[in-house]
C-alpha cells in the first residue's frame, strides 16, 4: 500500500489531527466541523488500513467516580 496524500486523503488525515490537538472524541468535531461522524471514522480506519499514521483519538472516561451522601 502506497502512504502517498492526495489531497482527499490529506484533508481527511487534517481533520482526524484537528480532533486530537483539540482533545475532542470524534463525535463532538465531527458536528462541529458539520462532518459526518460515519464519514470520519472509515476515513480513520481507511488511512490507517492503507498505512498512512493517524492520531490517538480523544477517549474520555464513561464512567466517573459518584459519592453518595447518607
Amino acid at each position: 500500500m502506497t502512504c502517498e496524500l492526495n489531497p482527499t486523503r490529506a484533508f481527511w488525515l487534517g481533520h482526524l489531527y484537528c480532533a486530537s490537538a483539540q482533545n475532542m472524541p470524534l463525535s463532538d468535531y465531527a458536528a462541529s466541523q458539520a462532518l459526518s461522524l460515519a464519514d470520519l471514522l472509515a476515513w480513520e480506519r481507511r488511512l490507517s488500513v492503507q498505512g498512512v499514521p493517524v492520531p490517538p483519538r480523544c477517549r474520555p472516561a464513561r464512567f466517573v467516580t459518584v459519592e453518595v451522601a447518607t
